[in-house]
């Protein structure tokens, strides 16, 4: 019976039963951890308003004892004095019996004569600063900040007599500070964290160092500062919920108390929940594979050789064996696969076959063109050089008509040499780019169609190392020669830079030319490419390439534009494998224009 491939697939239904059980499960998980977020949350709010309760009940305790020693008759008789020393010594039995973190008296102008604190570090100038800002507020409680100090204050005034007289002494100054102890009681309290803030200050936390130091960050300040309702922050890899209340009046104060719980400690029973349903969804999925696997083998498997194949025929091979074929879709598909591979190979064979006879006659026409024109001038001048009644100058004359086209000749022969050969057949020697560079400017010079040309170098740094001068010296002579070519009149200019770098010399050479025509930019190193020359056989780049390519290096074109083109040469310099070999003498070759 012929079972139809989707028949087949139907069976991998299985597999969504296994989703099904899996998203079951995790819905489960995702509703327990809904309803610890909002047990989180309404924690946190109870919290606040735990602190909130504790902290007004604390500041009508520290209100009356700061009007109980504002009407002692020793304190009045101790600001009469008008001594700050004095009263600075003399206030002292008062501040213990006050019980405050803090106490201060102040004459009636508002200037501070006596500072008691429990901790060092806030000093009398903070607390003049402070005290001004609290008289110009005009209310008795206040909070005052300073070198890393909170204190909630209460400021009352001293009479001298009874208050309706307003005959004022001086101010009385009590209060408690937010330090380490009532941040840890409040956590204790709370069973969460908390953080004071003074404006933008962090002043007091219970988190740990890393924690608060990422809490310090001007983002996650400003992201838990929203008092909107609760936020959800994560700091040093934990999650945490969070609010904040602004303590006493929320238009003016700027302290601010944020309470923040531990989202991952609260969900820690979650572990053994998400165990059981990692277990359950495990084994849901592992059950329906097992059986899905078992029923799909004999489906998938002539997929995959079919894949196999495909792969195969893509890195070129034609003879890959694909197996029986099987009486299904998946047998049809194969069969037609491997009917078009035959195809392919045979019109690919037939593409090769006629892609290399074309290259055969492009080169042979090429090179057919430029031999005949060389042989028409050498045959021509030849002819010439027969007749008795020429005068020396005039046979010197043709008779380098016939050098310069033999040099042609052979020009063209060595480029076409240039492709048979390897790096292997490199003769480097230890050498200075430089006096190659030299050598290939004085050759280009010796053409009188280009002795107007103004060819300068720029050397920076050290050119020496080890490379093949004569065959460098070619890929310039070719560089700089199509420069020249490409320059117009009098004006125009070549300019040659040699740059040493880490790994060999950059080599740049730039003309104020034409530039590079539109039409062969994305080609101008292929073989047989030319434009514009009468009697170009297109290898000139493709040598340049090659030559460079040997030596490790690369060519490319910088830019090129109606002002002009610029190369650049990377040649990396490479010493031979015999660290001794001494640099041999060697003759500058004789080059001729293609």
């Amino acid at each position: 019976m012929k079972l139809r491939l989707r028949t087949k697939f139907l069976l991998s239904m299985l597999l969504v039963s296994a989703g099904l059980t899996c998203t079951s499960l995790l819905l489960v998980r995702k509703s327990v951890q809904t309803q610890v977020r909002r047990e989180i949350y309404s924690d946190l709010q109870n919290s606040v308003s735990t602190f909130n309760n504790f902290q007004r009940e604390r500041a009508q305790t520290l209100s009356r004892s700061a009007d109980l020693l504002a009407d002692l008759p020793n304190l009045r008789a101790l600001m009469t004095t008008q001594d700050a020393a004095t009263i600075q010594d003399g206030s002292e039995p008062l501040w213990r019996l006050a019980g405050g973190d803090l106490f201060a008296l102040a004459g009636r102008t508002g200037t501070v004569v006596a500072l008691h604190t429990n901790t060092p570090g806030f000093t009398r100038q903070m607390a003049q600063q402070s005290l001004a800002a609290s008289l110009n507020d005009q209310g008795s409680g206040t909070w005052w900040f300073g070198a890393q100090h909170l204190y909630q204050v209460f400021v009352k005034p001293i009479y001298f007599g009874p208050a309706s007289e307003d005959r004022i002494l001086g101010f009385l100054i009590i209060g408690y500070e937010i330090d380490d102890s009532v941040a840890s009681q409040l956590s204790r309290v709370a069973a969460s964290q908390v953080v004071f803030y003074y404006g933008d200050h962090l002043v007091r936390s219970t988190l740990a160092p890393d924690q608060e130091a990422q809490l310090s960050g001007e983002e996650i300040a400003g992201q838990i500062s929203n008092l909107s309702g609760p936020q959800e922050i994560q700091l040093a890899g934990e999650h945490f919920l969070s609010t904040s209340l602004e303590l006493d009046a929320p238009d003016s104060s700027p302290v601010r108390l944020t309470v923040l719980k531990s989202y991952d400690r609260a969900v820690v029973f979650l572990d053994d929940l998400n165990r059981l349903l990692l277990a359950l969804g495990l084994a849901a999925v592992i059950g329906g594979s097992i059986l899905v696997f078992v029923i799909s083998d004999r489906i998938t498997r002539p997929v995959s050789v079919l894949v196999n194949g495909v792969h195969a025929l893509e890195k070129g091979d034609f003879q890959y064996q694909l197996g029986p074929l099987t009486r299904d879709e998946v047998g049809e598909l194969t069969g037609a696969f491997d009917r078009m591979r035959h195809t392919l190979m045979k019109a690919q064979q037939e593409l090769l076959e006629a892609e290399r006879l074309a290259t055969i006659g492009r080169m042979a026409s090429s090179i057919s063109h430029d031999l005949r024109h060389s042989l028409a001038a050498i045959l021509a001048n030849a002819e010439f050089l027969c007749e008795p009644r020429l005068s020396p100058e005039q046979r010197e004359e043709l008779y380098q008509e016939v050098r310069r086209g033999v040099e042609q000749m052979t020009e063209l022969i060595d480029s076409l040499l240039e492709f048979s050969r390897t790096r292997a057949t490199l003769h480097p020697s230890y050498g200075s780019v430089r006096e190659s560079v030299d050598r290939v400017i004085q050759t280009v010079r010796s053409h009188p169609e280009f002795q107007h040309v103004n060819i300068s170098v720029d050397e920076q740094g050290a050119s020496t190392g080890w490379f093949d001068p004569r065959r460098l010296e070619r890929a310039l002579f070719n560089l700089v020669l199509n420069a020249c070519e490409a320059v117009y009149g009098e004006e125009g200019a070549v300019k040659i830079q040699l740059r040493e770098t880490s790994q060999g010399v950059e080599i740049m050479v730039a003309d104020n030319g034409r530039g590079i025509p539109e039409i062969i930019r994305h080609e101008i190193f292929e073989p047989f490419v030319s434009s514009g020359k009468e009697n170009g056989t297109g290898l000139c780049l493709t040598v340049v390439q090659k030559i460079v390519q040997d030596h490790g290096g690369d060519v490319t074109v910088e830019r090129t534009s109606g002002q002009g083109t610029v190369f650049k040469l990377a040649i990396p310099f490479r010493p031979p494998r015999d660290d001794h070999e001494q640099p041999e003498p060697w003759r500058s070759p004789t080059f001729s224009n293609q």
